[in-house]
């Protein structure tokens, strides 16, 4: 009994013979992007448009192009028959003529060339420009031009791939498909309209036909354009969508990017432990010389320093919360430093104070009140201290 195509020995055998005679590793045809499932990050977009990697539908740009310059044919097309007719009556002149200059014909052939074409390449440029301006915005950038020799190493499973398997080549497809058929379709309705009036145009004066033919060549044109700057807009939101999906990120691209522009976490990390070990030398200096410590009990303390030959009002040499605010204390404790605890006026003046500042207007009697409490507990004299009450 003969196996069938479909069996697992034939499909073995095909895939040795892809790989081993033909040298085409099935690996080639997995995903490139496998793994970029993270939509980009802002940065990863900023970058792409900076190197003119941008979101822009041909469609509509050529579609626009071919609309203006039928207009521009309508609008400049009094001008255009006048400087045709010029032109052959010129022509027919220095051709009779026995002084004919072969270089003054080639010149004035350029003249009459530039006059009948530069008005409509003119607003098809612009036509253009504004396609693309319209789509993108003013995007400078030599990137996309620059000669980049890496990409001119064959890779043979992954052009099929992209040529013929894959969605944009299915979705191209499909457009060419759309765009012979529209044409095809305005060619037929726009002809069959016109077949009595084609039939007689050998009866009628060369110009009359002339006329005939262009206008019908124009409208069917014209239609066409129409119809496709409409279809171009699926298109563009397609191109967005492919752009996209482009500049998708794997969470690894996710992970290095955030190095890069938020730090190193474990740096940062480091960073801080090493503020904490400053900020703990800086209170084990400052906080043995301060005159009270207000306490939160817990959560909040904040060492005060007054001393009226240079200071305007009480200044706040340290300040902490729940750990720091632990050793704060701690450090006072050792140091015979006067605990009060107060919990409105920690917590105000660990808000509002910065460390270093001295203590605003609002708090100068409520402290005033402490230091004397403090100083006379202490058998200090609160010197100034009812002045910056």
């Amino acid at each position: 009994m003969k196996k069938s195509m479909g069996s697992p020995d034939n499909l073995k055998k095909t895939v040795w013979i892809l790989e081993n005679r033909f040298d085409l590793h099935l690996q080639w045809f997995a995903a490139e992007d496998e793994g970029r499932t993270e939509d980009p990050t802002e940065r990863k977009i900023r970058k792409a448009r900076e190197e003119g990697k941008v979101v822009k539908s041909g469609d509509i740009t050529s579609s626009l192009v071919i609309l203006c310059g039928l207009l521009a044919l309508f609008v400049f097309s009094g001008s255009i028959i006048r400087i045709i007719a010029d032109m052959m009556r010129y022509f027919i002149t220095i051709a009779i003529s026995e002084t004919n200059n072969v270089f003054v014909g080639f010149g004035t052939a350029g003249n009459y060339l530039f006059r009948l074409i530069s008005p409509v390449m003119m607003v098809c440029f612009l036509a253009a420009f504004l396609g693309n301006v319209v789509q993108v915005g003013f995007v400078f950038s030599i990137k996309p031009i620059t000669p980049d020799f890496s990409k001119i190493a064959l890779n043979l499973s992954r052009w099929i791939q992209k040529a013929f398997l894959s969605t944009e080549a299915l979705f191209n497809f499909f457009k060419s498909v759309t765009k012979i058929a529209i044409i095809v379709l305005l060619a037929y309705i726009s002809i069959k309209n016109e077949i009595p009036r084609l039939v007689n145009a050998t009866k009628i004066p060369t110009l009359e036909a002339m006329l005939l033919v262009s206008g019908i060549a124009i409208r069917m044109m014209l239609g066409a354009a129409i119809l496709m700057l409409v279809f171009a807009i699926p298109d563009y939101f397609f191109q967005r969508k492919q752009h996209r999906d482009s500049l998708k990120m794997s969470k690894h691209e996710i992970k290095e990017e955030f190095k890069e522009t938020e730090g190193d976490p474990l740096l940062k990390s480091r960073l801080r432990q090493r503020m904490q070990e400053m900020l703990s030398l800086s209170m084990a200096r400052q906080v043995p010389e301060a005159d009270v410590v207000i306490t939160n009990p817990t959560h909040f303390a904040v060492a005060l320093k007054w001393d009226s030959q240079t200071m305007h009002a009480p200044t706040v040499v340290a300040k902490g919360q729940d750990n720091l605010a632990m050793r704060i204390r701690e450090i006072a404790e050792d140091n015979d430093i006067p605990l009060v605890e107060n919990k409105p006026l920690a917590k105000a003046l660990y808000d509002n104070v910065e460390l270093g500042s001295e203590i605003s207007e609002e708090y100068w009697e409520v402290v005033s009140i402490v230091l004397a409490e403090v100083y006379r507990l202490g058998g200090k004299t609160a010197i100034g201290a009812s002045a910056s009450g």
